[in-house]
């Protein structure tokens, strides 16, 4: 249901949250837990797009360097 299911995959998920994408601990902790699993949510889906808009430059990449 969370982004976490136990309590150090929830530390792991803050450590990220605070070191890759700055938000603070305070802020964290003053999500209630819906709060919090949408802004997770949101940041899957965007790492997603931003791995995928990096394979298709690599694969246009190769593309044009074969010509």
């Amino acid at each position: 249901m969370f982004s976490y299911d136990n309590l150090m995959n929830h530390y792991k998920t803050n450590f990220a949250l605070m070191h890759h994408h700055k938000y603070s601990l305070t802020e964290l902790e003053g999500m209630l837990p819906w709060e919090r699993f949408i802004y997770i949510d949101l940041l899957k889906a965007h790492l997603k797009e931003q791995e995928q808009k990096a394979k298709d430059q690599a694969a246009a990449f190769k593309r044009t360097q074969r010509r």
